[in-house]
């Protein structure tokens, strides 16, 4: 029994001269010539190509040549950076609409107000005091400077 286990065992030379036992393939970068050992070399089924690998299910295939060769690039991990990527820019697409109808908001409103503080009607305010108290010029050309300043910038 111990011997068949063995048996089952990869045997290679690795890059740096070393044996290397293992029940497992060797890497792709060992060439086929450091391969001193495959599972059932010793086995019935030994008439088989030596780069065909029987499965536990009876079929045989040669890696080598069906294998698809990595590309190095996980697949899975680009489409979710991808999906990241699309989300984030909409995310800032969505920021900049709404900025831009704040400021569209801004501007109308400060159009209003200078339109209202430009007229020559008398104007009041509500003190603290919840007074009404009647707008200076002082205060009417305070409040014409900052209409103007939002005028300016979100115009």
């Amino acid at each position: 029994m111990a011997s068949s286990a063995a048996s089952a065992q990869w045997q290679w030379v690795d890059k740096d001269g070393r044996k290397v036992f293992s029940d497992r393939a060797p890497p792709a970068d060992v060439p086929k010539k450091s391969i001193l050992k495959r599972p059932g070399a010793n086995d019935p089924s030994a008439h088989l190509a030596v780069d065909t690998v029987v499965y536990a299910n009876g079929a045989a295939s040669a890696p080598a040549a069906a294998a698809p060769q990595l590309s190095g690039v996980d697949k899975e991990l680009l489409v979710k950076k991808k999906k990241a990527e699309e989300a984030e820019a909409a995310k800032r697409r969505a920021e900049k609409e709404r900025v831009q109808i704040a400021k569209t908001e801004n501007c109308a409103r400060a159009k209003q107000t200078k339109a209202s503080l430009s007229s020559t009607s008398r104007l009041f305010q509500i003190n603290e005091k919840g007074e009404r108290v009647v707008v200076d010029d002082a205060t009417r050309g305070t409040e014409l400077k900052r209409a103007q300043s939002a005028i300016d910038t979100d115009c």
